[in-house]
């Protein structure tokens, strides 16, 4: 970094990736900012500037060896940041640039995980927390327990077909002790405080009436005249029951509001769509599929356009997975539960062909390719309409 850059940063002022610290302070603070952006996007600490732009500059000689250790001791597990110095006005700031963590969640030696909110740290909430669990795979949201739930809000119906159809046995002909244990090793169910309560993905796919124990399951749709979301509302509904179950109804909603025109291809008359069927079909699997249900106060939503229609997911993309990978193929299952069953019922394989086949398929009929970007806490998928 050289000194006009160094200078730029500075006189922006603090923000979400930068944050100023004077040469004095104590370890344990600067290795919460360090866990703070770690655990966040990544950013940058400027060491010897005071929180009004005024830089004091660092003196220690050491210094660059005395972060090192912080980084490894105070810091867990260790980081690994990148250290320079940079003169300006004959003054050294030591420049701290901190990575987005790997292996999340980070937390300092008194067992605190910070994470990096606007210009400030502060200590990650209960739901945040599980969110940074479930991005290192370490935790998997949809077999953890519902509270208040048990084998009463499980549609067995619908559960015996799909026993009878993949395992070949009639659940009917087995005790209730005997159910509760098949379903707890299927993990449509689990034990939490000796007793038996459904998962997550329990409810999803095999529920009575999910929405009710889990609101944020819905999935609301709506239909713009125009190309802004501030234009004539022509449609809107809001979609809940089992995933499978909104999956065919959002794609009936969807052809419903799709326009069809015709083109004459010889001395017959075809009729075109404005979008490929598959592609709606991968696009509303997908989002169902692989958004964060631990995040509670927002549903999936779609948004059509006359241009466009939006998939808007909630939650990050998991692990190491980026835009760039998924256009090729790479997944990460943040729900294996929903994954498993999901293939089961054939609306999906794991071989993270959806996104690619999405691609391909709107590049045959000639639209642009889709957008695919993460836009705070949401996953957007953005899809063109044929030319």
């Amino acid at each position: 970094m050289q000194a006009e850059e160094l200078l730029k940063i500075i006189r922006n002022g603090e923000s979400s990736y930068v944050e100023f610290k004077e040469e004095r302070i104590r370890p344990r603070d600067l290795a919460e900012e360090i866990v703070a952006f770690a655990n966040s996007e990544g950013g940058v600490i400027l060491l010897g500037v005071c929180d009004d732009g005024n830089i004091l500059g660092v003196l220690d000689k050491d210094i660059e060896e005395k972060v090192m250790n912080i980084c490894r001791n105070n810091c867990i597990p260790s980081v690994i940041p990148d250290f320079q110095s940079v003169e300006v006005d004959n003054k050294i700031v030591a420049v701290i640039t901190v990575s987005k963590g790997l292996n999340k969640p980070y937390y300092s030696t008194d067992h605190r995980y910070y994470l990096r909110v606007g210009s400030t740290k502060r200590i990650a909430s209960r739901e945040e927390l599980l969110r940074l669990f479930e991005a290192n795979g370490s935790l998997h949201y949809d077999i953890s327990p519902v509270a208040g739930t048990s084998i009463n809000d499980l549609n067995l119906d619908v559960v015996r077909d799909y026993f009878l159809k993949y395992n070949a046995f009639d659940l009917h002909e087995e005790s209730k002790e005997v159910v509760e244990r098949i379903l707890t090793n299927a993990d449509m169910m689990t034990e939490s405080n000796n007793e038996r309560l459904c998962t997550v993905g329990g409810l999803l796919v095999f529920g009575k009436s999910p929405e009710k124990r889990l609101p944020q399951s819905g999935v609301s749709f709506a239909h713009f005249r125009g190309i802004e979301i501030t234009d004539e509302l022509i449609d809107k509904k809001v979609i809940t029951g089992r995933i499978q179950d909104t999956a065919e109804q959002l794609l009936v909603v969807l052809k419903n509001n799709m326009k069809a025109y015709s083109v004459i291809n010889g001395l017959k008359r075809e009729e075109k769509e404005e979008y490929p069927i598959l592609v709606f079909r991968e696009a509303i699997v997908n989002s169902l599929v692989h958004r964060n249900y631990s995040i509670t106060g927002s549903q999936i939503r779609i948004f059509m356009f006359d241009d466009r229609v939006e998939f808007h997911s909630p939650g990050r993309l998991p692990n190491t997975v980026t835009v760039e990978k998924m256009k090729v193929g790479v997944s990460y299952a943040r729900n294996p539960f929903l994954v498993k069953y999901m293939e089961n019922l054939r609306y999906i394989d794991q071989l993270g062909r959806g996104i690619p086949m999405i691609i391909k398929a709107m590049k045959e009929v000639g639209a642009k390719e889709p957008q695919l970007q993460e836009l705070g806490e949401e996953f957007i998928l953005t899809i063109y309409k044929r030319s």
